[in-house]
């Protein structure tokens, strides 16, 4: 599953994005990626493990509502169980 969120843009300044997307290990495990930053720059990225898939998928929204809550959009969602 994959969100990409953005900032709106503003007159003064880039707009900034959001990626967090969800990846499974040879494991079995899952990793949350985050990746952050200005629109045209490179950005961070963090990394997050989990045992399981459904742990991974509440981390992940509860990202993506926190990142909501700070004034990014949702500017699109792609996987299997997209969150509402």
């Amino acid at each position: 599953m994959r969100i990409y969120l953005q900032t709106p843009p503003a007159m003064d300044s880039h707009p900034r994005y959001c990626h967090l997307f969800l990846q499974e290990d040879l494991i079995g495990g899952w990793t949350l990626v985050k990746e952050s930053g200005r629109q045209g720059s490179s950005g961070r990225a963090s990394r997050l493990h989990f045992d399981d898939h459904d742990k991974a998928l509440a981390a992940l929204i509860a990202a993506r509502d926190a990142q909501i809550k700070r004034g990014y959009r949702v500017v699109f969602i792609k996987g299997e169980q997209a969150p509402a």
